[in-house]
């Protein structure tokens, strides 16, 4: 009886990296394609015309398709200016309804404040001042016989920017917020 020998292995090339077969480079192209297509989000096109469009050119096609572009208005004013003395009795208003009753706490304190704060933007964004930013910042300080300064610093517009405080004095803190207006073009 003769024994049937398998063909011996081919040992890979000096580099590591095997010879892939014509055929297999051409349907690793095909693969490329598609997935270059279904990533910009067009519809498969046929080789003979995509050969002269690029990669680069198809993703400048679809950024230039989303974008918006709003003219200028040349407007510098708003339409509804800033009330400072609304937005105080606001910020007032709404720093004595939460903390009337409430005892100082250090741990609860930070998300108060947070809570206060966001509370307060929301109560201005309502009011509807068209092209203002806000800031908002609430300080809960405790009583201990001490003194307080509290400084910001702003690149500031005079004519258009402001700001706006409120505070509330309980018998264990003291409350401050800032409120600052932004003008925005």
């Amino acid at each position: 009886m003769e024994k049937h020998s398998k063909p011996a292995k081919l040992a890979a090339p000096a580099g590591g990296k095997r010879r892939q077969h014509p055929h297999d480079k051409d349907s690793m192209k095909e693969k490329r394609k598609q997935s270059n297509t279904e990533a910009l989000g067009i519809a498969p096109v046929e080789e003979d015309s995509f050969t002269d469009i690029t990669r680069t050119e198809l993703l400048t096609l679809k950024a230039n398709r989303t974008k918006i572009r709003y003219a200028n208005t040349y407007r510098l004013e708003p339409y509804n200016k800033f009330r400072d003395y609304v937005v105080r009795n606001k910020a007032q208003e709404i720093l004595t309804n939460k903390l009337q009753e409430t005892k100082y706490d250090a741990v609860s304190s930070p998300s108060l404040c947070a809570s206060i704060s966001e509370e307060i933007l929301a109560a201005i964004k309502e009011l509807g001042y068209d092209r203002y930013k806000y800031v908002v910042s609430v300080l809960i300080v405790e009583k201990a016989g001490q003194a307080i300064n509290v400084a910001s610093r702003w690149v500031w517009d005079v004519q258009r920017d402001t700001w706006v405080s409120a505070k509330c004095e309980t018998e264990t803190f003291i409350a401050l917020a800032l409120v600052m207006a932004c003008y925005y073009e």
